[in-house]
């Protein structure tokens, strides 16, 4: 299987792609970046990209793919929505589109996030956006999973690029087993989000089309 990564820079990037470099299934990772990353492997193609609007310079390398993990995004704190919707919305789209011209069998994973809001009332700029970006992606021709994480706690090395957020990991390190025990169903793991990830690729993958923590904790546990 050939995947390819978006935003394998960030925090739920690392953890799909570690996963994915880990899983003897996948022969190839894909990693569309803007500055190359310090990671090295047999299986690892970074390709260096600057406008992620535009794949028509990439379109003969996006051939013959299976699946993306499409992780990349921002944090929605000091963003006008118009460029927070470039970024999570125009964005991805971009990519999606790019991807069905050149691997139309592709099966696409989006992660937007817990509250996220399809209908467009929400009173939340980012659930809003978020919740335009699922609709356009499932419009789209194409196999589309939303994976919707509550809490994700960093681990295997992955780091949040948003300052508040390292904080705040960081405070919840220590109690992240007690968290899990109590509320396991708004807990989960940048390694099981990745792993869920490649679950919803298999041919058997019992998933629903949108995802939240216990179904990524459910399929993360089929794949150790």
């Amino acid at each position: 299987m050939r995947v390819i990564v978006f935003g394998a820079s960030g925090m739920v990037g690392h953890g799909a792609l570690h996963a994915c470099l880990r899983d003897d299934a996948v022969t190839e990772v894909l990693a569309v970046v803007r500055t190359p990353l310090a990671v090295d492997h047999p299986k690892l193609r970074q390709i260096v990209h600057a406008d992620f609007t535009d794949y028509t310079a990439l379109q003969d390398r996006l051939t013959g793919l299976d699946a993306c993990f499409y992780c990349l995004g921002v944090s929605a704190v000091g963003r006008t929505e118009a460029e927070y919707t470039r970024v999570t919305h125009d964005y991805a789209v971009a990519a999606a589109r790019a991807l069905i011209a050149a691997s139309p069998d592709l099966t696409f994973v989006y992660v937007s996030g817990e509250g996220t809001d399809p209908t467009g009332k929400s009173r939340q700029m980012w659930a809003r956006v978020k919740g335009r970006a699922e609709n356009d992606l499932r419009a789209l021709p194409m196999a589309a999973y939303m994976f919707r994480p509550g809490f994700i706690q960093p681990v295997d090395g992955a780091v949040s690029r948003t300052p508040l957020y390292r904080v705040l990991y960081r405070a919840t390190a220590v109690v992240h087993p007690l968290l899990k025990r109590l509320l396991p169903r708004h807990v989960t793991t940048t390694d099981a989000v990745g792993r869920a990830m490649l679950a919803v690729t298999r041919p058997d993958g019992d998933a629903p089309t949108v995802l939240r923590n216990p179904d990524i904790n459910r399929l993360a546990a089929t794949q150790r």
